[in-house]
């Protein structure tokens, strides 16, 4: 799965780099950064105020 963020709606409050329990994603000023280390676990979305980000092409098991 690969994580995406819609800039559009994403206000930069950082929740989602503090969920990160691998500390594979980074916030810099205008843009979110994942890291290799990023195994789409899915927590950042979930804390995601505003649903800014989300994980394609997930396989529910």
């Amino acid at each position: 799965m690969v994580m995406e963020v819609d800039y559009t709606v994403c206000m930069h409050c950082g929740a989602c780099v503090g969920s990160c329990p691998l500390n594979a994603m980074f916030l810099h000023e205008t843009r979110l950064e994942f890291l290799e280390n990023c195994n789409s676990c899915g927590i950042c979305e979930k804390v995601c105020p505003v649903g800014a980000i989300t994980g394609s092409g997930r396989v529910e098991g």
